[in-house]
């Protein structure tokens, strides 16, 4: 539970990355004609404040689930002349409360996203997610120890993108991405 608490702000969702130990190192972009396309705006879409919808698939310790649903405010601003974003989530429902932070950083190197999630009531990162946007659908993968010591891989995308909505998504697989889980969903509108 505590993971898809930090993975709101996923979004949404969820918050720093630095990259390596010379992040402070400014790089240059990969010359124009170099393979692939400059993916630094792609997440312009997300800036402004939203109302965000979310529907969480809790587990019960009998391994039942059940959909709980929260709403809440995001508000997502530029960093760095665009190469980056700094979101903040607030929701209430379904007896919580959930204060949570995403930093999006853009590598002009590798033309990827990279997102990192921290909750306030943890106060420490999630772990990384790394993606692009390709046909207008962001993907972000990452993968994470499960409790039972298999791996489990997370996926956050991000579709149906129009000036005045989009729609988050978080599923899991503990198959290797051959069957996914949505556990986490969120519906975004403008303010």
């Amino acid at each position: 539970m505590t993971r898809l608490k930090t993975i709101c702000a996923g979004m949404l969702a969820g918050c720093l990355c630095l990259g390596s130990a010379g992040a402070s190192v400014a790089q240059t972009p990969p010359p124009a004609d170099a393979a692939g396309r400059d993916g630094q705006h792609d997440f312009d879409f997300h800036l402004g404040e939203w109302k965000s919808h979310i529907r969480m698939l809790r587990r019960s310790p009998t391994g039942g689930a059940t959909w709980v649903e929260m709403d809440g405010r995001l508000v997502a601003r530029k960093v760095w002349d665009g190469r980056a974003q700094l979101e903040e989530l607030v929701a209430d429902g379904a007896g919580r409360h959930i204060e949570d932070l995403l930093l999006f950083l853009y590598n002009p190197q590798t033309r990827q996203w990279s997102l990192n999630p921290a909750a306030s009531g943890e106060g420490v990162m999630g772990p990384t997610l790394i993606g692009e946007f390709r046909d207008g659908r962001g993907e972000f993968y990452d993968q994470e120890p499960a409790v039972h010591g298999r791996t489990v891989w997370v996926r956050q995308v991000w579709s149906d993108i129009t000036p005045t909505t989009h729609h988050f998504e978080q599923a899991f697989s503990s198959d290797g991405g051959k069957t996914w889980e949505t556990n986490f969903m969120a519906t975004l509108t403008r303010q």
